[in-house]
């Protein structure tokens, strides 16, 4: 099952946290944009933070270190790789994202 940020904002994701999400805490740290957070149940990701790496790595951390694969791009929304630097730029530059 896959876990919305908040409701009405799935749409703007790029990645996203399932509910295989065993609280490991092995994403948290690696994420250069701190858009991993611990939710209620499981992390979650902030959609305006993440960048899906772009701008710091050439893919992203939290999927390369999740040991239950728990972490898709969300099948509604993909940001194309001129957004997310875009809102790389933008969170470099202390500004809100868009």
């Amino acid at each position: 099952m896959l876990r919305a940020f908040a409701a009405g904002d799935s749409k703007s994701m790029a990645l996203l946290i399932t509910d295989d999400c065993i609280n490991c805490d092995v994403c948290e740290p690696e994420c250069p944009n701190d858009a991993i957070y611990m939710g209620p149940e499981i992390y979650e990701i902030d959609p305006n933070k993440c960048t899906e790496c772009v701008g710091h790595y050439n893919e992203p951390q939290c999927q390369q270190v999740c040991p239950v694969s728990c972490i898709p791009f969300n099948p509604d929304w993909r940001e194309t790789p001129e957004q997310l630097q875009a809102k790389y730029e933008r969170l470099q530059a202390g500004l809100k994202p868009a």
